[in-house]
């Protein structure tokens, strides 16, 4: 076989979550080679992260909120990029630059994620590739997720035992199964969103850190099991999610329950999301051995103690992703770096069995800098 060459990429990503940007460094040849190099987080300040918030659900680029918002997602990544450069050390061929999603809708062929590539190209002198997803939600796919590709790759270059599955927890939570050469992924449900914004709402803190109030608080389970009727939860995989699927302002009986403390809100929600996971179980052709867990939810203390508990009870074991030496906080923005040398090359970051496109589909766009 060939050599196949290795090009140095950054990925970029900031998630629904609003934690902030994640910048990564990776080495790869866009197939089985992939040598992570560097990552760093910037948090967004609280200002910047509710003018980023106000444009969530808008479809109108042209919109005053989405512009503002556009301005500062892009200035943020930036100052990320610029950053990790310096940790690098090295020449940098390529940045992935997934940017902010602020609105999802496959079935409506739609997605709509924002941030300046152009500047990005031009203020770095990288040549950018962006627009992921709209290549895929066009041809009829979810247009997420879009990490499984990578996944696997991860996978099978550190010889891991399957059938396995990655768990990302991030806003929504989605997971990608992997038995072999055989892969299949799907958004389950909801993440950290709701238990952020249940917090963020009733305490002005950004999320339950650990779980803690989630653990003293003790879920409507009543509540739980309307939720999971949903019809999503039937819904066939490949299936993706916008984040406002729910929207805690307007959540039904949480929105109205007066009794409910913030205690039982949080374990509510906590509930309903490992809920939403174990629903996912349903639609694998097999139970994985592993569960891997990555993204922000894995640090939930809480969340994992209940969603590991549940699943031991089907033989299957949790575990978090840095147990395998892998950054859990790094993944999502590695595998932009990942998917910007496979649009590079033309090769897939999709397939049928990850988004429900029809066939195989590559994707992105390149934004030339100004170098």
């Amino acid at each position: 076989m060939e050599p196949k060459e290795v090009y140095t990429a950054i990925g970029l990503m900031s998630g629904t979550s609003l934690d902030g940007v994640d910048a990564a460094v990776l080495k790869t040849d866009g197939h089985g080679y992939v040598q992570p190099i560097e990552f760093l987080t910037l948090p967004y300040g609280e200002a910047d992260r509710e003018i980023i918030r106000k444009a969530f659900g808008k479809t109108d680029r042209e919109n005053s909120a989405v512009k503002e918002a556009e301005e500062i997602v892009t200035n943020w990544h930036i100052k990320a990029t610029q950053e990790v450069l310096k940790m690098a050390g090295q020449e940098v061929d390529l940045i992935g630059f997934h940017g902010q999603t602020i609105f999802h809708a496959p079935d409506k062929r739609l997605t709509i994620q924002i941030g300046d590539s152009q500047r990005l190209a031009d203020e770095t002198g990288i040549d950018v590739i962006a627009d992921f997803r709209s290549a895929d939600v066009k041809a009829g796919g979810e247009g997420a997720p879009l990490a499984p590709l990578y996944h696997q790759a991860r996978v099978i270059a550190d010889d891991i035992e399957t059938p396995c599955a990655v768990l990302n927890i991030g806003g929504v939570a989605n997971m990608t199964f992997i038995d072999g050469d055989d892969l299949l992924a799907f958004d389950c449900g909801p993440g950290n969103a709701l238990m952020d914004d249940w917090i963020k709402e009733k305490t002005g803190q950004p999320y339950d850190e650990g779980g803690v109030l989630a653990a003293s608080g003790m879920a409507d389970e009543r509540l739980v099991q309307d939720w999971l009727a949903h019809a999503y939860f039937q819904k066939t995989p490949p299936k993706s999610l916008d984040r406002d699927e729910w929207d805690i302002a307007a959540f039904g009986p949480l929105a109205s329950n007066t009794d409910l403390s913030l205690e039982d809100g949080a374990a509510t929600l906590l509930a309903f999301t490992v809920g939403g996971i174990l629903k996912s179980l349903e639609h694998l052709s097999c139970l994985p051995k592993t569960i891997y867990a990555c993204g922000g939810g894995r640090l939930n203390t809480e969340l994992m103690k209940q969603l590991g508990a549940a699943l031991k009870d089907k033989q299957i074991d949790l575990s978090s992703v840095d147990d395998l030496g892998w950054n859990g906080d790094a993944l999502e923005a590695e595998c932009f770096a990942y998917l910007a040398v496979c649009s590079k090359l033309g090769l897939p970051l999709s397939l049928p069995s990850t988004t429900g496109v029809s066939a195989p589909q590559t994707g992105g766009i390149l934004y030339h800098s100004a170098a």
